[in-house]
């Protein structure tokens, strides 16, 4: 797993394109999360994973996806002194680690310099890469956001079990129906603990809201998920998948 930036999709001489703005909805989010319960003083800061598939099928609604996703992590970075790891796959056998991240600038400068590129699902090394790490240091959730799972489900299993036994909780956010996608999907989350939801890219509130609540778990455990439920939907549907995995 490398780290590594690739060039911003619109613009082919390289320069990164300018930081996109998120409007209200992170100002409003700002404002709920100063009321979110922090890590207590001198605890592991909280950690989560931020995978996601980066093929050319997710090509048509990166820009919109992009966009709700750093907007999200600039917030969450602010809740209990998160830190936050970008990994995506695209290519052929490309998959790639950030650096740990705080500063939400920082993030926002990664992905949205990520331009999607065509290939096969790369699902096992990314969880790989969660395992190895979470061996290293106290890793809280990863999320990741895909639509289709084209390898071996029982290999995947596997692992997520073993992140299961670590105290990962996956959080996997399934864009379409694939139907492969859908069976592999839940079944990781039903073996981490976490959850599976899916959306609609023609509505990005609602991923907007998963990101929220899966970033609040991560960073003040399930007492801030539960606390965020009060009034916000994407708490309450990450809360009732966990019900469920």
């Amino acid at each position: 797993m490398s780290e590594g930036k690739a060039p911003d999709k619109r613009r082919r001489d390289n320069r990164p394109g300018p930081a996109r703005q998120s409007g209200g909805a992170v100002d409003a989010f700002l404002r709920e999360a100063g009321e979110l319960a922090p890590v207590a003083a001198g605890a592991d800061q909280g950690r989560l994973i931020f995978a996601l598939d980066a093929t050319m099928s997710r090509q048509p609604t990166w820009d919109l996806a992009c966009t709700v996703q750093a907007g999200m992590f600039e917030s969450t970075a602010r809740i209990g002194g998160l830190a936050v790891q970008l990994v995506y796959f695209r290519g052929f056998r490309e998959c790639r680690a950030s650096r740990w991240v705080s500063d939400p600038r920082a993030l926002t400068e990664i992905m949205t310099r990520i331009r999607c590129q065509g290939g096969l699902t790369q699902i096992e090394r990314v969880l790989r890469h969660i395992r190895k790490t979470a061996q290293e240091r106290r890793i809280a959730a990863f999320v990741f956001v895909g639509d289709a799972m084209e390898e071996h489900v029982d290999s995947l299993c596997a692992i997520a079990g073993e992140l299961g036994l670590m105290g990962v909780k996956g959080f996997l956010f399934q864009e379409g129906e694939d139907p492969a996608a859908t069976a592999a999907f839940a079944e990781i989350a039903r073996l981490t603990g976490g959850a599976h939801e899916r959306f609609d890219a023609a509505a990005p509130g609602a991923l907007e809201a998963l990101l929220r609540a899966a970033a609040a778990y991560a960073a003040g455990g399930m007492g801030a998920l539960q606390k965020l439920a009060h009034g916000d939907a994407g708490a309450q549907r990450l809360l009732t998948a966990m019900k469920r995995s």
